[in-house]
């Protein structure tokens, strides 16, 4: 049994904690958060033990892996006192808010030989796995990831909160150097941007564009990939795929066949989560590695300097 923990367990840490008692092979010896009475509601609720500190929840409980879900501008503090303590790390996503911070992890993960996963839920969303091992040559991407305000994340923007996700699929699916970024953004309801949207060109000619939004009124979770003989839509939040192809009828019009694939889907928080635990057991890398995350903060931070020129560029158009 691995001995397993959460840290920080606001509505995200809440189900990590959660899971952790649903997966064979765990065992989920305590609950730690800042907010005294959000970690014993926790563990009140979960049977568990729970403490305020974190260096205590060590001490007593010494777990051999453990969830830290806390707010990005706490991961890099939070995760490297884990390290150091000898402890696997699985650090919600993005890995750090600086690459910096993320190389630094990286680093010492590799001497101190713990698993640091990120934790890119969407690599095990039931359609995204199945799509991962159809697509051959992608020629354009589109996501689009939009939803309604909420004033949960504060601390980082639209692109560090969403797009990270769209980055992470994208850079799984195109397996190629990136060549040129453009991207755009604007606060709306917080300090932070909310909406954003950026377009990566890639070394192999394949292009990808994606929009994110936290201000939007309709929720949409979509990919969209475009091949030469086929066109593959992903629906993050059924867990379906559609597959589209032209065909002459005769040999003379054309018709559109389009193909639903059947596969079991499964919780990606479960999936995701048995993951880290079998990677302990088995003492191999996981899927989503620090340095998956780590390239994916990088084209994150892209973006967000290329959105900073850009409304500092527009400022200035206006001063002028």
């Amino acid at each position: 049994m691995i001995r397993v923990g959460v840290i920080g367990v606001g509505h995200l840490g809440y189900h990590h904690a959660r899971v952790y008692t649903e997966i064979l092979g765990a065992h989920l010896v305590g609950v730690v958060d800042i907010n005294e009475d959000r970690a014993m509601g926790t563990g009140e609720s979960l049977r568990v033990p729970f403490y305020g500190d974190l260096d205590t929840f060590l001490d007593r409980e010494k777990p051999d892996a453990v969830s830290v879900v806390v707010p990005t501008c706490a991961h890099y503090e939070v995760t490297r006192s884990l390290l150091l303590r000898g402890v696997h790390v699985l650090v919600e996503k993005p890995v750090t808010s600086r690459v910096d911070e993320a190389e630094d992890l990286l680093r010492l993960a590799a001497q101190k030989n713990l698993l640091l996963q990120v934790g890119h839920i969407e690599r095990f969303n039931s359609a995204t796995q199945y799509v991962s091992n159809i697509v051959n040559e992608p020629l354009v991407l589109q996501s689009r990831r939009l939803g309604p305000f909420s004033p949960r994340i504060s601390d980082v923007g639209v692109v560090l909160d969403l797009m990270v996700h769209d980055i992470d699929i994208i850079l799984s699916l195109v397996h190629s150097e990136i060549v040129h970024i453009a991207a755009m953004g604007r606060s709306v309801r917080s300090d932070h941007e909310d909406i954003a949207s950026a377009q990566i060109q890639f070394a192999n000619g394949a292009m990808a564009d994606i929009l994110v939004s936290r201000v939007s009124e309709r929720r949409l979770r979509q990919l969209e990939i475009m091949e030469p003989a086929r066109y593959i839509n992903v629906n993050y939040e059924t867990q379906d795929v559609s597959i589209h192809r032209c065909v002459r009828d005769n040999g003379t019009s054309l018709m559109e066949v389009v193909e639903q694939p059947i596969f079991p889907k499964r919780e990606p928080l479960k999936l995701e989560l048995q993951h880290f635990v079998s990677c302990v057991q088995d003492g191999r890398q996981p899927l989503v590695g620090i340095g998956d995350g780590k390239r994916v903060l990088e084209v994150a931070v892209a973006v967000l300097r290329q959105i900073a020129e850009g409304n500092e560029g527009a400022r200035l158009r206006q001063i002028g």
